[in-house]
């Protein structure tokens, strides 16, 4: 069964709406793209959508307790919660600093997930 999703397409500052025509995996039209890289995001998405993942992780004897973290690459959608899930259980000590790897590999992705700023200790 033929199935019509419009995206807004993020590849470019442009934003152009996109309309993808697909059956399954199999695309069969693209329209409202401006640029060639519209295409590709929206095959990108209707195929094997992708996401940086931004969140928090617990933080022992830290300043705060939470530290910002993100993935180092994007990673499938479907595999979202099953990482927010291991990133919910994980607990770092302080002190951290930007660009730690936090944890590796997260789910054989090859993304790292990495603290976004520094993580001093409790005084």
């Amino acid at each position: 069964m033929i199935e019509t999703k419009t995206l807004t397409c993020v590849a470019c500052p442009k934003g152009c709406e996109v309309t993808v025509e697909y059956e399954g995996d199999e695309i069969i039209d693209i329209k409202g793209n401006a640029c060639p890289q519209g295409q590709s995001y929206a095959e990108e998405e209707i195929v094997a959508p992708t996401r940086i993942l931004p969140t928090t992780i617990r933080v022992k004897n830290g300043a705060l307790a939470l530290c910002p973290v993100k993935t180092t690459k994007q990673i499938p959608l479907e595999k979202m919660f099953k990482a927010m899930e291991i990133i919910g259980k994980k607990e770092v000590e302080a002190p951290i600093k930007m660009g730690d790897v936090l944890i590796e590999d997260i789910l054989g992705t090859g993304a790292n997930i990495v603290a976004t700023r520094d993580m001093q200790e409790k005084l």
